[in-house]
């Protein structure tokens, strides 16, 4: 191999050679054909766009009875030990293999210089992207600010200026961590906030007034709805 990346070539595969190793990683992603391969004991056949990794000290051996044509990396570099045993796109993957094999006809082309890098690239799983960091809501915070609004016609986009964030991703993360909708949500706090008043004496008129029933009936039947049956 003349760099550390490693060097492309393209192979035609037949008879057994009998079985072998080598002191860096062997890659193998098929063009044509079917290659029949045992590595350590394991068998896996190759066709186009199937790949095989072979770490560095592995045995294998290898046949194609009708004949088989494969793009083959021979490489030291140890972003190798971390790829699966496929490209994880397996598309780019050989779709890059078929332009690298028509390439390396070439001998001005900087297939040779590039490609080894891009092989790796288009087999390697992609990295996840990371979550946003979103700042925690103070639930109970929130709900002291609700209590003291409760008898305000409160709606999702007030609630959601208070901690910062759009309605809807209010409404997502208020599901996601009460397990309630934004309206449950504020019927709990009504609730909460009424039983508080009636328990201190207050009358049912001025308790539905201050927690934002439309009339003291409603209220009536939303406490009504507490008693066990």
């Amino acid at each position: 191999m003349s760099a550390p990346q490693g060097s492309l070539s393209l192979r035609q595969y037949g008879a057994s050679p009998g079985s072998h190793a080598h002191p860096h990683f062997q890659v193998l992603l098929g063009l044509d054909g079917v290659l029949e391969l045992d590595v350590q004991g394991r068998g896996q056949r190759i066709g186009a766009g199937q790949g095989c990794v072979i770490a560095p000290g592995e045995r294998h051996d290898f046949e194609a009875r009708s004949g088989s044509r494969c793009l083959v990396l021979d490489t030291a570099h140890a972003g190798w030990a971390h790829c699966p045993a496929q490209p994880a796109r397996s598309a780019q993957a050989l779709a890059l293999a078929h332009y690298l094999a028509q390439a390396l006809q070439h001998p001005d082309s900087l297939a040779q210089h590039h490609g080894p890098l891009l092989l790796l690239d288009a087999w390697r799983a992609p990295h996840a992207t990371p979550k946003r960091q979103e700042r925690p809501i103070d639930w109970n915070q929130l709900a002291v600010w609700t209590s003291q609004h409760l008898h305000e016609p409160l709606s999702v986009a007030q609630l959601a200026r208070q901690v910062c964030l759009s309605p809807s991703r209010f409404a997502e993360r208020c599901r996601d961590e009460t397990g309630l909708s934004v309206m449950q949500w504020l019927r709990q706090q009504r609730l909460a906030l009424a039983v508080q008043l009636r328990g201190s004496g207050l009358c049912v008129a001025e308790t539905a007034l201050r927690c934002g029933y439309l009339s003291p009936s409603a209220l009536t039947a939303a406490l009504r709805r507490l008693r066990p049956h």
